[in-house]
């Protein structure tokens, strides 16, 4: 999995098109190349149809959001590859049947992998000899 999240600063108003956009730039679907949003859009095309409950192939996704086959393939294997999307009979839905529920799964994945890297960094500092600080708060001096 491949994912980069982005902290931005939440829209000040309720309004579901800027909750949206800032949902998927703070996922970091929006790269600096992508001008028209097109993988803004694919998601989003992605995100009807999983109201519907009903996955899309790869040619539906390119005649709703008008765009081509070829951007919808592309954008849809970065997708696959932060673990918002799924496949299966060249058909593509969202991980989940919402978006909540998408967000506590990649929650549970970044959480499982920080297990991993804090096992491994653990047996690197043995293997390395490096000192293991206390997690406690660190001594500040008294005013006296």
């Amino acid at each position: 999995m491949k994912l980069t999240i982005i902290r931005l600063r939440k829209p000040a108003e309720k309004d579901v098109n800027k909750d949206l956009q800032w949902f998927s730039e703070s996922l970091g679907l929006f790269g600096d190349r992508d001008k028209e949003k097109s993988c803004f859009r694919v998601f989003l095309e992605l995100i009807k149809a999983a109201r519907r409950k009903k996955p899309l192939s790869s040619d539906e996704i390119a005649l709703r959001s008008n765009l081509t086959r070829a951007t919808v393939i592309h954008h849809i294997h970065k997708l696959i590859e932060s673990g918002l999307v799924t496949h299966y009979n060249n058909q593509y839905i969202l991980r989940v049947e919402n978006l909540e529920s998408l967000i506590f799964e990649l929650r549970k994945d970044l959480m499982r992998t920080l297990e991993d890297l804090e096992d491994i960094a653990k047996d690197l500092d043995e293997e390395l000899g490096l000192i293991k600080r206390s997690r406690t708060k660190s001594s500040t001096i008294s005013e006296d």
